[in-house]
């Protein structure tokens, strides 16, 4: 466990689950991303942009373009939508051309591509079908391929991988009604048979995603405490297997043929070597899948986002008001711009990110895959909402009707019912900002933590604080000099000017998060808005760190200048943004907000909710409802 944060002061609920998480974690070496928050640039991270090689891009075009007419030819999406179901037929299609084992090695049975097609996959999707799109990322991202793959034996690869790269569906069984981020609340259990070759299963997973049809599941469970800690474990269960029952199927906004349910366990028995990675290494195996996991939602918001440009570019040409095409006024101009711009960035952060995998399959990418999804989801929603509003009453209006009444069927309403999930599961918007400001802090407390935790000796505090007053030293005032090399690499002077205030900007990222700790020490952690402007600040800086140099690099290999001009629009405004973050650190209304929540949890302001429909009380049958006079 990371010993550099003090635990002292909190209640037993609160430290098992800080510790059980922090058992987890697998600090390594710095991210290109997590540098953002040390004021470090590192421009030979980014330059040249890692665009996707000629050969992977050749090597993955079969399939892209088999899905795209398949799902073009063969997806009625609005279908989908109206019935809550995926017809059999195209799930076999799918399993037939090896959309379910895009990335599984081919002596597995799988395609064996790159992360990068995977996420060019995941685009294609994206922009058609959201159902289709969480039944495959489910499987695959979440599902037991992935774990399989990071921390399969050879005999667990074997005997499950060829299954679900024909098809067989699989799923991940993490959340439970009490607990979902909290490890510690988990009631699922299991426990050692009396031979000690197998594990009895015992209670319930919630919004188990693809549940309803997978063949097998990764279940992560409690398992007996060792040295008074608590235990987590990885099992691989089979559906078929006695006493796994299907509960309930959950319905939902949007996607609405999502086969996400409740799954209940008695006394499943699971062999002991069907763990994955080893006894007490769940968490370890959940973070790590759902950290690559992450990376399809990015790449699906991306087509999704592409395809709303399209449709708002397509209306605000074709829609006339006051003599001239909506698109013409600065209202609508500003938002398709904007839209544009985001896009360019969103794409360039996943395609980034994806190629770190792709570089090396175990590279850390928890920061920047965290990031990715966090800013991809939320500006996505965005995107959506502003193409219903480009759209107006046509947005609005389903597709279905939109089409009995002879116009286009263009589903933005679907797009914006499927979408909204986005920025909640596989980790809520909230869980990642206090994910990434955990691993922002990480390099500051693996200097000076033990200078703050009162469990330790004095002597020890008192040696770790020389040393981190010997780093602060250096390291300090390097933040407040002048950015000399930043764009050494760059060769666009809009694209210099940019990278130069990207690093101006992670300097002062830098002091404000250092600053925050010498006033706030052990509290800091508690500041959850305080720290989630510097993640926001830190996520907009990596946005448009990736979005520049992809723009640079796409310009040197093609001298197509529009590139530049995308990329500046977004620069901008991320600059403007980032500003707004950062001041928003010291000037804001957190005190008077708190006062009011605390207020309304305690039931003091019950006047705010009069005036409305109260929830139905029960009616005795024989009281009858009063007549009008």
């Amino acid at each position: 466990m990371n010993t550099t944060i003090d635990t002292s002061g909190m209640n037993a609920g609160k430290r098992a689950a800080l510790e059980l998480a922090e058992a987890a974690r697998d600090p390594s070496r710095a991210s290109f991303a997590g540098g953002l928050f040390m004021g470090r640039l590192a421009t030979v991270q980014l330059l040249p942009f890692p665009l996707q090689p000629t050969e992977d891009a050749t090597r993955g075009e079969p399939f892209l373009s088999w899905l795209e007419m398949f799902l073009r030819e063969e997806v009625d999406a609005d279908e989908i939508d109206r019935t809550g179901e995926i017809p059999q037929m195209q799930i076999a299609e799918l399993a037939r051309m090896g959309a379910f084992g895009i990335k599984i090695p081919p002596r597995f049975g799988g395609l064996g591509l790159s992360q990068t097609n995977y996420c060019r996959a995941a685009m294609l999707l994206g922009s058609h079908c959201g159902n289709l799109t969480a039944l495959l990322s489910a499987h695959q991202s979440i599902g037991a391929p992935q774990p399989l793959l990071h921390f399969g034996t050879e005999a667990q690869q074997a005997k499950y991988l060829p299954r679900v790269a024909r098809g067989e569906i699989s799923a991940f069984a993490l959340t439970e009604t009490g607990a979902g981020s909290d490890p510690a609340r988990m009631t699922t259990r299991a426990t050692p048979t009396a031979d000690g070759r197998a594990f009895l299963l015992n209670g319930e997973k919630l919004w188990c995603t693809n549940g309803t049809r997978a063949g097998i599941i990764v279940v992560v469970a409690r398992t007996p405490e060792k040295e008074g800690r608590p235990q987590t474990t990885a099992f691989i269960v089979e559906t078929r297997w006695p006493g796994v029952e299907i509960a309930h199927r959950c319905h939902f906004m949007g996607l609405r043929a999502l086969y996400n349910g409740v799954i209940r366990f008695h006394n499943v028995r699971v062999p002991r070597e069907n763990i994955l990675l080893g006894e007490g290494r769940g968490l370890k195996v959940a973070l790590t899948t759902l950290n690559t996991g992450r990376l399809t939602l990015p790449a699906a918001c991306v087509g999704l986002s592409k395809r709303c440009l399209r449709l708002a570019r397509q209306w605000a040409t074709e829609r006339e008001q006051w003599g001239a095409p909506i698109g013409h006024h600065a209202a609508i101009a500003d938002k398709l711009a904007r839209m544009a711009a985001d896009i360019f960035a969103m794409e360039s952060m996943a395609l980034y990110t994806a190629s770190l995998v792709d570089h090396d399959p175990h590279a850390d990418i928890r920061i920047e895959a965290a990031m990715a999804k966090l800013w991809a989801t939320e500006t996505a929603w965005r995107i959506v909402n502003d193409t219903m509003q480009i759209r107006g009453g046509r947005g609005y209006e389903t597709a279905e009707s939109l089409a009995a009444r002879g116009e286009r069927p263009e589903p933005v309403e679907r797009f914006l019912r499927d979408s909204r999930i986005n920025t909640i599961f596989e980790g809520s918007s909230e869980i990642l900002r206090l994910f990434i400001a955990r691993e922002a802090l990480d390099p500051h407390l693996a200097v000076g933590g033990k200078v703050l935790d009162s469990r330790l000796p004095w002597a020890e505090r008192a040696a770790a604080t020389v040393r981190a007053g010997w780093f602060y030293t250096g390291w300090y005032p390097r933040q407040f000099l002048p950015v000399l090399d930043a764009s050494d690499d760059a060769a666009h002077p809009v694209i210099k000017h940019h990278l130069r205030a990207a690093a101006r900007q992670s300097h002062r990222l830098a002091r404000a998060l250092f600053h925050g700790m010498l006033r706030h020490g052990p509290a800091l952690e508690r500041r959850q808005l305080l720290l989630g402007r510097w993640v926001d600040a830190g996520t907009e800086l990596f946005a448009l760190s990736t979005a520049i140099a992809r723009a640079e690099t796409l310009f040197e290999r093609d001298g197509d200048a529009s590139v530049i001009r995308v990329a500046d629009l977004f620069a901008r405004g991320a600059q403007l943004r980032i500003e707004d973050h950062l001041r928003a650190a010291h000037h804001n209304a957190d005190r008077a907000g708190g006062s009011i929540a605390r207020d309304l949890l305690d039931g003091q302001l019950g006047w705010l909710e009069e005036g409305v429909v109260r929830e139905a009380a029960p009616r005795p049958a024989h009281v009858a409802w009063p007549l009008a006079a």
